[in-house]
C-alpha cells in the first residue's frame, strides 16, 4: 500500500536521516527545508535512487499560515497523506535574561506552533486514508530544562504536552501520535557545542558518544511503520543514556 510522509526542516541531520528511514521503508516523501534549497535536493535525490517519490517544498515556518500551506502542498504532490513527522527547528544558546521577546515567540512559533497547525491540516488527510502516524521531534533539553536556552526547552517541552493531548484525540480514528527527544546528535546544528565540549559532554554520556542522525531517524520511522500501531502518547529518548527514566 502506498504510504506518503511529510518531513520537516529535511535538509539536514535528523530531517534529512528520517527521510531517508522512511523512503527504506516504503514511503514517498516530501521534505521542507528554510534556506538551504540545495541540500533538501540532495536529499531528494538520495530517496528517488531508493525508487521513492521526493518533493522538495520551501517554508519559513515562523508563518503559521505557511506551516498550513506546506502540508497542503505535500499532499497533493504526493497524492495523500499517512505520516507527519514534525522536526524543523534550531538552537539558540542565550542566558535566559538575554532573550528577547522577538526570540521567544519566534522559538515557539518554528518549533511549537507550526507542528499544532501542520497536524491540524494532515489529520484529515491520515483520517481519509484509515492510517495516521504523527512523530514529534522534541529534545533532551524538554526533559532537563536548559541554562543557555530556555526558549528552546520550553518550546521542545511544549511538544510533549501537545504530542499526549493528540494522542488522546486522535486514538478514535486510529491515528498515533509519539514524541522523540534526542540527547546529543552529531548534526551541524550542534558541532559548535561538540567541538568546544566535546569531551566533557562523552564523559557525561554512558554510551561515550553523541548518537548518528540514523539512530535517531530509526526510532522515527519505527513510529511511522505498521508495527508501532499500539504505542501512542509516548515519549522515546534516544541520549546514550545521560538521562534515564
Amino acid at each position: 500500500m502506498k504510504r506518503c510522509a511529510l518531513v520537516t526542516g529535511g535538509s539536514r541531520g535528523i530531517g534529512a536521516a528520517t527521510a531517508l528511514a522512511l523512503a527504506a521503508k516504503g514511503y514517498d516523501v516530501a521534505i521542507t527545508y528554510r534556506s538551504q534549497r540545495v541540500a533538501a535536493e540532495g536529499v531528494a535525490a538520495e530517496v528517488e535512487r531508493l525508487g521513492r517519490k521526493a518533493v522538495v517544498l520551501q517554508a519559513d515556518l515562523a508563518d503559521p499560515a505557511r506551516a498550513r500551506e506546506v502540508v497542503r502542498e505535500a499532499a497533493d504532490a504526493l497524492g495523500g497523506l499517512h505520516a507527519l513527522v514534525n522536526n524543523a527547528g534550531y538552537v539558540q544558546r542565550l542566558p535566559w535574561e538575554e532573550i528577547s521577546l522577538e526570540d521567544w515567540e519566534r522559538m515557539l512559533t518554528v518549533t511549537l506552533t507550526a507542528a499544532f497547525v501542520a497536524a491540524q491540516v494532515a489529520v484529515p488527510y491520515m483520517a481519509e486514508a484509515g492510517f495516521g502516524r504523527i512523530v514529534n521531534v522534541s529534545s533532551l533539553r524538554a526533559l532537563t530544562g536548559s541554562a543557555h536556552g530556555a526558549h528552546y526547552a520550553a518550546a521542545k517541552a511544549g511538544l510533549l504536552g501537545l504530542t499526549k493531548s493528540l494522542a488522546l484525540a486522535l486514538a478514535p480514528h486510529g491515528i498515533t501520535v509519539n514524541a522523540v527527544c534526542p540527547g546529543f546528535v552529531a548534526t551541524d546544528m550542534n558541532r559548535e557545542v561538540l567541538e568546544k565540549r566535546g569531551d566533557e559532554i562523552r564523559a557525561q554520556i554512558p554510551l561515550g558518544r553523541a548518537a548518528e542522525p540514523r539512530e535517531v531517524a530509526a526510532v522515527v520511522s519505527f513510529l511511522c511503520s505498521e508495527e508501532a500501531s499500539y504505542i501512542t502518547g509516548e515519549t522515546i529518548s534516544v541520549n546514550g543514556g545521560i538521562r534515564m527514566d
